[in-house]
């Protein structure tokens, strides 16, 4: 079994909505094979709290225009970690410290890569900005 095409639908539209907001190393697993609770973990890393709490603001609007709200919401306060529960879909938004401490793609690289569609305008922006600082 495979993630399904709306958990994708999801998952691709919370990132394009991260990478608007600059999130680095933007990566979804399909992990329906593994876990019975969700079709598709994403994950995105800043290198700020600031950063990581504009991320969630971003997808939580932009997943609103769809009428998606999330079932539940963990870290916000501290906004190093940030997670977002859409039931099928997962969002991780981490403060690129924790992000490599904690490794989740190490945990499930058994799990396929979902292809996001993001395509090089994400990189380019995020380049964009690293140039200019």
């Amino acid at each position: 079994m495979t993630a399904t095409e709306s958990s994708i639908a999801i998952a691709r539209t919370a990132a394009k909505a991260a990478a608007d907001k600059i999130a680095q190393d933007i990566v979804a697993m399909d992990v329906s094979e593994r876990l019975a609770l969700a079709d598709v973990f994403l994950i995105a890393s800043a290198p700020s709290e600031r950063q990581v709490n504009a991320i969630v603001d971003g997808i939580e609007e932009e997943l609103a225009k769809q009428a998606l709200r999330p079932v539940r919401r963990e870290g916000r306060s501290g906004g190093r970690w940030v997670l977002l529960d859409y039931a099928d879909v997962v969002i991780h938004v981490q403060h690129e410290e924790d992000r490599v401490f904690y490794a989740l793609e190490r945990l499930w690289k058994d799990c396929p890569v979902v292809d996001l569609q993001l395509g090089d305008d994400a990189s380019a922006k995020a380049g964009a900005i690293a140039d200019s600082e």
